[in-house]
């Protein structure tokens, strides 16, 4: 007997799947998401027996984070329109075996130097999973019903985030930090082999690939990238301020030159709509300032309160369970009323947590992050269900690939950005080194260099307050989108 068959790409507008065929894609999609989350969590909780393992100083191992943070930044954009020319659950199925194959050269990985390499093999099948996540959502969900769809692709990254909190700590204590990256194989051999039976596309239309734009956005993300990164480390230097200023400079050209062709990697029109743009640049401010808070909230947990990783990441448990329990109702809401009531509310919810956590001392109760940590959770799990499928509603059948890619991509941007503002923030008040120690939890801070870094923090908490106002603002002007 035949197996039954997804055809994803290229369906007309009112064609449905049967409800049984779209929770197998949708289950497929969760397992990426949450194969991703509970990697990014569990690494971090690792960092130090990595370290210790491997006998690396803390200057080169803190890569193995920044690599995949990088490497997601630059390629999630032509991942996804690749997608779109090629197929988009194919490159999404390629990506669970890149993930996979590159899990287990990490854990085979005899020195830090291979492990940093390895990873930028997982963060290239991340790209892929995180690109063409939103585009097969788009092409099995109708618009009325895409909100709650992403809604359980965010339970997905909440659940695995917290799964990879409560796992990292028993690994790394009974089994070695190499058992983080053997946990990815059954999880991903398991989904590449589902993905290959359901996911399938109808045969794309192929046309010419953008050789030209795909390098000089490259250029653009990666200089922009590497040079934050290099001045987060080691502060302003004529070497990182070039890459940037040259960063900046391929935007232009790289507009000019897309503007130019008639099948661009990015169609610069659909940003006439106004829901598009503005849920776009939403989606961007607030990685940028909420991610931010995140990063200076365990830094503050380990440095000023001096708690290994494990214990100040189990502090922050209540907003990833409130949202992995709210983001399918919250989605669900959205595809009822729209994005911009639920979105925007949402962004105001987290702008409350904030607030909270400037509250904190050197002596604070940890039930204000318990409690501020449960209120951003329900923050997030109103915006991003809603803005992502916001989305995804305003984008046409063609380009779901490259906008999931694009959208996925000023993510990641925001997410470096927050780093760099924390640990400028935090290097502005200590010395840089000890403030990349208190971010992977190996080293404590003293009574003087706790309250600057607490002055220092709240300086950031209000930049960041900032940057989720300016999300705020933008996506109360979005306008209705359309659900029908």
């Amino acid at each position: 007997m035949r197996t039954p068959t997804l055809n994803l790409n290229y369906m007309p507008a009112n064609c449905r799947l049967v409800d049984s065929k779209q929770k197998i894609v949708l289950f497929i999609l969760v397992l990426g998401t949450l194969m991703g989350a509970l990697d990014s969590t569990i690494v971090i909780l690792a960092f130090p027996s990595i370290a210790e393992g491997l006998h690396s100083d803390i200057a080169t191992t803190i890569w193995i984070i920044l690599i995949y943070l990088l490497v997601t930044a630059v390629t999630t954009t032509p991942f996804g329109w690749i997608g779109d020319l090629y197929g988009r659950s194919r490159m999404f199925n390629a990506g669970f075996a890149v993930f996979t194959v590159g899990s287990v050269l990490c854990a085979f990985s005899s020195s830090i130097q291979f492990l940093i390499l390895f990873r930028a093999v997982q963060a290239l099948g991340g790209s892929l999973l995180q690109a063409n996540s939103g585009a097969i959502i788009a092409d099995v969900f109708p618009k009325n019903e895409r909100g709650s769809a992403f809604g359980y692709n965010s339970l997905g990254w909440t659940a695995g985030a917290m799964i990879g909190i409560i796992l990292g700590g028993v690994i790394t204590t009974f089994l070695g930090w190499k058992y983080i990256f053997y946990i990815n194989i059954p999880i991903g051999i398991a989904a590449v082999i589902l993905g290959i039976i359901y996911l399938k596309d109808a045969k794309p239309v192929k046309t010419k690939i953008d050789f030209v734009g795909m390098a000089l956005l490259a250029g653009c993300l990666s200089l922009l990238s590497f040079g934050a990164v290099d001045y987060a480390s080691q502060g302003m230097t004529r070497s990182n301020l070039a890459q940037m200023i040259a960063g900046l400079i391929i935007i232009p050209l790289f507009i000019l030159y897309e503007m130019r062709l008639e099948s661009p990697m990015i169609d610069l029109k659909l940003f006439k709509d106004r829901v598009l743009k503005y849920s776009i640049l939403a989606a961007f401010f607030m990685a940028l300032g909420y991610l931010s808070v995140v990063f200076l909230i365990i830094m503050y947990l380990q440095g000023v309160r001096g708690l290994s990783p494990l214990d100040a990441s189990l502090l922050l448990i209540p907003g990833y369970v409130v949202g992995s329990i709210l983001s399918p109702f919250m989605g669900k809401l959205s595809d009822r009323f729209g994005a911009r009531v639920i979105a925007s509310a949402g962004i105001a919810v987290i702008g409350a947590a904030v607030l909270i956590y400037l509250s904190l001392q050197q002596d604070s109760s940890f039930y204000i992050v318990l409690i501020a940590s449960a209120i951003s959770g329900l923050g997030s799990s109103m915006f991003y269900p809603a803005n992502n499928s916001a989305v995804m509603a305003s984008a046409r059948t063609g380009s779901y690939g490259s906008l999931s890619g694009l959208l996925r991509t000023l993510q990641n941007i925001g997410v470096l950005g927050s780093f760099v503002m924390a640990m400028s923030v935090a290097s502005a008040s200590i010395p840089r080194a000890e403030a990349f120690e208190i971010f992977i939890g190996t080293t404590n801070l003293s009574g003087g260099l706790s309250k600057a870094f607490i002055a220092g923090m709240d300086s950031a908490l209000w930049a960041s307050l900032v940057m989720i106002a300016i999300a705020g603002v933008l996506s109360l002007i979005r306008g209705k989108d359309i659900r029908s």
